[in-house]
Formats: C-alpha cells, sequence, structure tokens
C-alpha cells in the first residue's frame, strides 16, 4: 500500500512538472525588427552575426578581387573554424555571406556541399536524360576563389561583471596562385553585469 502511493505521489510529481514545463513559454509574437539587437545572453547571437557579417561585406566588395574583376568570380565557401568556447553554427555565418553577395550579382558561387548529388545526377542522366539534355562530366566551372576564415573570442570575468569579446576573420585565396587577396575581421564586445540577489 505504502508503495502505492509513493508511486501516486511521483507520478503527480511528474505530470505537474511537465505541465508547468510545457507552460514556461506558451505565447509568442513575431519580432517586427529582426535587425534589432538581442542581447538575451552572453552567448553568439544572430545580432551578432548580423553585424559581423555586414561589415566584412562591405570591406570584400570593395576589394579590386571583386570590384574591379572583368567578370562575376567564382568563388567556394569552405570552413569556418570554431575557436571559441560555444557552440556556434558557423555554416549559418558563412551562409549569410554567400547569400549578401549574390544578391548584387558581382558573385558566383560554386555549391561544395552538392558534389556528391551532382555526380549522382550525372550517373542518372547518363542513362535515363535524352541527349539534347543530358549533362556529363567535365563541364563545370572551376572556382576562382575560396573563402574561409576563423572565429575566436576570449571572456573575462571579474565579480558581477563580465566581458565577451569575439573576432570574426574571413579570408579571400586565390586558387591559382594561393596567394591570400584579402582579408578583414569583425570585432565584437558585450558587458554584462550580473543583477544582486535581494530577499
Amino acid at each position: 500500500m505504502k508503495f502505492f502511493n509513493l508511486s501516486l505521489v511521483l507520478v503527480f510529481i511528474s505530470s505537474f512538472s511537465i505541465s508547468c514545463a510545457n507552460k514556461a513559454f506558451t505565447k509568442g509574437e513575431y519580432d517586427q525588427d529582426i535587425n534589432q539587437a538581442n542581447l538575451l545572453s552572453d552567448k553568439w547571437s544572430e545580432s551578432d552575426m548580423q553585424k559581423a557579417v555586414r561589415d566584412l561585406l562591405g570591406s570584400i566588395k570593395k576589394h579590386p578581387s571583386i570590384s574591379r574583376a572583368n567578370r562575376p568570380p567564382v568563388v567556394m565557401i569552405t570552413n569556418l573554424k570554431n575557436r571559441t568556447s560555444e557552440h556556434i553554427e558557423t555554416k549559418s555565418i558563412m551562409d549569410m555571406m554567400r547569400a549578401e553577395l549574390m544578391r548584387g550579382g558581382e558573385v558566383l558561387f560554386v555549391d561544395r556541399e552538392a558534389r556528391d548529388d551532382i555526380s549522382a545526377e550525372y550517373e542518372y542522366q547518363k542513362d535515363n536524360a535524352s541527349r539534347e539534355t543530358m549533362k556529363t562530366k567535365g563541364g563545370q566551372t572551376g572556382s576562382d576563389y575560396i573563402i574561409n576564415g576563423r572565429i575566436d573570442s576570449i571572456v573575462q570575468q571579474a565579480g558581477r561583471d563580465k566581458t565577451v569579446y569575439y573576432k570574426l576573420t574571413l579570408n579571400l585565396t586565390n586558387l591559382k596562385s594561393g596567394l591570400i587577396e584579402w582579408s578583414d575581421y569583425k570585432q565584437i564586445r558585450k558587458i554584462y553585469r550580473k543583477n544582486r540577489v535581494g530577499f
């Protein structure tokens, strides 16, 4: 009987905890200004990504490798190394950089991640597509440049104060010469202070 009563109490507590957890965030609304700063936590945020990409985008567009090219250069996005202590979705940063560069038509991109799919499609078309529309290996456009980089962070804390510093560095490397033709970085520093706990 005691075991049965204990089981009922545990079931009640679990149900209560689940119902409370489910009600923690139940009402939402769309943020009308997606560019408004988000400083809800001391972690890397979408606001940090927007600021960093915006500044680096302005820098690379002005560089002669892009602005004075005879034709839109063909670029491949590679890796953005995460040297912070946080989990940062670095692919989102590079995706935003690529999308913003493509908007103006200044740059063309090859899709590194689609290579396996492209190879599979070649094989499929070889047996199934008409001769007039079939695509074969050897006709792709080679990249002129690659864009890669690194994101670093430094965290300092003293008492109630905490400073979080990020540096996002990107490089544009010429594939023919192996030379880095453009490199720039964006620094972001955020300051936080813990609230005093009162009784």
